[in-house]
């Protein structure tokens, strides 16, 4: 229990995927503009990351590796991710025609978020088995919802100040990231 605790913490604060390995970035910096937006893209990418981690550990340890196919791991792990997004912009559709809206092309970005794919074969480097490939995954997709969340809530409150010229728009947020990384840094004396 305490090694799933390890690996949770460790995924979401001090490993971010986006704030320290700078994986998702299209859609940390594409859907962070309002806060609701932000907690419906974390949300589809936590239920995509935990379910891909758990598929691509099953496939991965189940198939390819008693076969010895390690090498269509990616191949197959991009398979796996694209269809468990398109079964997630179904999902969005029928039940929540505003969020699904609201979230564009970047729902369907979700099946080319390296995030996704990196927590997959992340998960294969460290070896884990199913249940560390799901804590990992989870962490994760936590990890990618605290950053973005925070992100967009700066951004709404930026909207409202006084940002020199040359600063509006992506420069601001890149700084701003770019700080928020920093600051991410100080969980590493975590663990």
């Amino acid at each position: 229990m305490k090694e799933m605790v390890i690996i949770l913490i460790s995924a979401a604060l001090v490993n971010n995927v986006v704030l320290s390995q700078f994986l998702g970035l299209c859609p940390f910096l594409g859907v962070s503009k309002k806060v609701d937006t932000a907690a419906g893209m974390g949300g589809a990418v936590i239920f995509v990351i935990t379910i891909a981690s758990a598929l691509t550990s099953i496939v991965y340890n189940a198939i390819l590796v008693p076969f010895k196919l390690e090498y269509l791991q990616t191949i197959v792990f991009i398979l796996l991710i694209a269809a468990l997004v398109q079964f997630v912009e179904m999902v969005l559709k029928k039940n929540m025609p505003s969020l699904y809206s609201a979230l564009g092309v970047y729902l369907p970005l979700i099946t080319t978020n390296c995030a996704v794919l990196g927590v997959a074969l992340i998960n294969v480097q460290k070896e884990y088995g199913i249940i560390d490939s799901i804590v990992n995954g989870f962490g994760t997709a936590l990890g990618f919802t605290i950053a973005i969340i925070i992100l967009a809530g700066i951004r709404e409150k930026c909207e409202n100040n006084d940002v020199p010229e040359s600063f509006k728009g992506s420069p601001i947020v890149l700084i701003t990231a770019g700080l928020m990384a920093i600051a991410f840094c100080g969980f590493a004396g975590l663990l």
